[in-house]
């Protein structure tokens, strides 16, 4: 485990498990660098792991200001656990939230990244007026009721229920330890990061011109993330799509096995293109 300090100063927690070409984990928000727990126990034996919990996330420090929540911000911590831990490139894994920041590190700093696997990636992008109307409610909700009602507002969530049903252990584990993180950083991000992000659509012009091998993953029950996926899959020069059947949102949690074959096989299929 280690600390690394992002640009404006914020302690960002991280850890790494492995050697080898480094793999970055960025989580979505509901979790954690404990989210990536089953791909990390898969993935070590042939790559440098690494994790981290966004700014907001603790042991990650919880600035109070909203306006230390961003995605600008969200990049500039990727290139904080980059730079900390002296990694020049590194293949991008993201989730969610942590998929639309790879995809905005991707495209500042492409240089640094081998690929990069992005999952769920696109909510709100095709109704951005009532997705950042929801963000404001959720942080409005957290101040007043805490932690435990938004677990219970994501776990009723169409798009998240699949994880009760696919794999039980996870989903208990997943509600303890989003739980165990910070009212006032999960309302923080809320404010700042999900409710000021622009649909990915606005970024056309730069994915076309993005040269970078990208895997878009997306459940066939993630409604909000269907359309944006396919778009990507369409517009980046160098990208393949899968679409899990029968699963939502959690696509790593809810078929840890499958998504874990399919990664590890993208990544190395990148390696033996590059030569």
């Amino acid at each position: 485990m280690k600390q690394v300090l992002s640009a404006d100063g914020t302690k960002i927690h991280c850890e790494e498990s492995g050697k080898g070409t480094a793999v970055l984990f960025v989580h979505e928000y509901g979790g954690s660098c404990r989210s990536f727990d089953g791909q990390v126990e898969a993935f070590r034996s042939r790559c440098r792991c690494v994790t981290f919990n966004a700014r907001g996330y603790p042991p990650s420090e919880v600035p109070a200001s909203a306006d230390r929540y961003s995605q600008d911000h969200a990049v500039a911590d990727i290139a904080a656990v980059m730079d900390g831990l002296a990694i020049e490139r590194a293949h991008l894994v993201g989730v969610s939230m942590g998929a639309a920041s790879s995809l905005q590190y991707a495209l500042k700093e492409p240089q640094r990244v081998l690929s990069a696997t992005l999952v769920g990636i696109g909510s709100g992008s095709d109704d951005p007026e009532t997705f950042c109307a929801a963000a404001r409610a959720t942080a409005k909700l957290l101040g007043e009721r805490g932690m435990a009602a938004l677990a219970a507002q994501m776990n009723d969530s169409p798009n998240r229920r699949r994880l009760k049903d696919k794999n039980p252990a996870e989903f208990r584990r997943f509600n303890e330890q989003l739980l165990a993180m910070s009212p006032a950083g999960h309302a923080n991000t809320q404010l700042g990061v999900q409710g000021r992000r622009p649909p990915l659509y606005v970024h056309e012009k730069r994915l076309v011109a993005l040269r970078l091998p990208v895997l878009v993953v997306v459940g066939d029950e993630d409604e909000p993330c269907r359309k944006p996926s396919d778009f990507l899959a369409r517009v980046l020069p160098d990208a393949r799509l899968h679409v899990f059947s029968q699963t939502g949102h959690c696509v790593n949690l809810e078929n840890p096995a499958e998504f874990n074959r399919l990664c590890l096989g993208f990544i190395e299929s990148v390696a033996v293109a590059s030569g």
